[in-house]
């Protein structure tokens, strides 16, 4: 039986992503009111309980009694399978797994996260930020297409897991309006299983294909596809590393894999808050200008920062675009109530379930207090390291553009519709739907 309080977050015993251990409980009632408010979720739907395993609960508990479900026992067996094992390292991980051993919050670490990765046992070790570029491509593409065939609007992203599942759950109505891209991850691990897997000549049921993620959720999401055989959070990747004695802060960098190695600096700052919309326009430029952006939308400070929703405003080639960016599935709610009563308009909206966006996931180390100066260290790096890069736009990435005239074809075509995209369920009333 699952041991329930309305003090407290309650967690079912088939939850993928997150366990709790009632001993070290004192039911302060601080993961009720962070789920509550800030996620906007805590309570019941059809008698069980609601839960979009975003992980807030982990990070806000002092008592550590809410955490991730530990996989780390699967990882090292996994390792010892004899497969080809892949990793890929997304985005928030570079900027957060350092404080783990020390090293200052917000110090970009990349370079000692491949070396550790490789120390562990891992074949290849790619970037996710080339799986965001792959979701750029695509929801830039849907989206100019959705304006100009006068499709289901607003469009909202669609790369958090907990969000989809919060909209699925409580607004299955608005289940149109998401992108059906894929999450990056998502779309890496299809594309390290169906492609990779072809150009090294390797069956692609040999290879395992593990994802380090700054969040909870992706335990959940990877259920829903045969891509990604785990999804392990900084807190996991943390512990094996220091039980296997490696100390991040001692090693060398390393250059992440080739064919996926790196992605662009919009793939970099999928990371935080507004990130995606950033990518997004700046892609959106490209497609309808056919040049690189330059000036405020290669550095669109509107959609920065963690203020709880951001608005901003463009014309690109005649095209007007609102756009908003939500900052926490809390004010999510605020803002469909508003579209529902068309009190206000928007043309693309970036929700993302964790204030801060992925920087402040619930796999994210607790070694440090989540405050927004923590956030704000996190976020910064990204764009730091956006700014560095050479390439700044996803359809300006080579191996972006090999991948498509080699494999997926067109932008938004067939063998992209199988690989890169999804739909989505109506959890409302569906009680099989609630965990997966």
């Amino acid at each position: 039986m699952v041991s329930v309080s309305d003090k407290r977050v309650n967690i079912s015993q088939d939850n993928p992503s997150i366990v709790f251990d009632k001993t070290k409980c004192d039911e302060c009632g601080i993961c009720k009111n962070t789920c509550k408010f800030n996620v906007g979720v805590y309570g019941y739907t059809n008698e069980e309980y609601a839960c979009i395993n975003c992980g807030s609960c982990t990070i806000a508990c002092p008592n550590k009694c809410l955490s991730e479900k530990d996989e780390t026992d699967k990882l090292k067996e996994l390792l010892k399978s004899g497969k080809t094992v892949v990793f890929q390292i997304a985005p928030a991980v570079r900027v957060s797994l350092g404080e783990e051993f020390g090293i200052r919050p917000g110090i970009n670490v990349e370079g000692k996260v491949v070396t550790a990765i490789k120390k562990i046992g891992a074949d290849y070790v790619f970037d996710t930020t080339f799986g965001a570029d792959l979701t750029i491509m695509e929801e830039a593409f849907e989206l100019v297409k959705r304006i100009e065939n006068k499709g289901v609007m607003p469009m909202f992203s669609s790369c958090c897991p907990s969000w989809v599942k919060f909209l699925e759950m409580f607004y299955p109505d608005f289940i149109d309006n998401l992108s059906s891209c894929r999450s990056p991850i998502s779309m890496q691990g299809a594309i390290i299983k169906n492609y990779f897997s072809k150009i090294k000549n390797i069956d692609k049921d040999d290879i395992v294909s593990i994802a380090v993620v700054p969040c909870t959720a992706k335990k959940m999401e990877i259920l829903k596809f045969d891509d990604i055989n785990l999804a392990i959070t900084v807190r996991e990747l943390a512990r094996l590393l220091k039980e296997k004695r490696i100390n991040l802060k001692n090693l060398k960098n390393s250059s992440f894999d080739s064919l996926m190695s790196k992605g662009s600096g919009g793939g970099i700052i999928f990371g935080t808050s507004g990130g995606v919309t950033e990518s997004l326009i700046r892609e959106v430029y490209r497609i309808l200008y056919k040049r690189r952006p330059m000036g405020r939308l290669l550095n669109f400070n509107e959609v920065r920062g963690l203020s709880n929703v951001k608005e901003a405003e463009v014309t690109i080639n005649g095209t007007h675009l609102k756009l908003a960016v939500v900052n926490g599935t809390g004010d999510a709610r605020k803002v469909i109530e508003k579209i529902k009563n068309k009190e206000i308009y928007y043309d693309f909206i970036e929700i993302m379930a964790c204030e801060g966006g992925c920087i402040a996931g619930g796999g994210q180390p607790r070694k440090y207090v989540t405050t927004n100066s923590l956030k704000i260290k996190r976020m910064k790096s990204l764009y730091k390291s956006d700014k560095k890069m050479k390439i700044r736009c996803a359809s300006d990435n080579p191996d972006i553009k090999m991948l498509y005239n080699g494999f997926l074809g067109e932008v938004g075509g067939s063998s992209a519709k199988r690989y890169l995209h999804t739909s989505y369920v109506n959890r409302k009333n569906n009680s099989k739907q609630k965990n997966i």
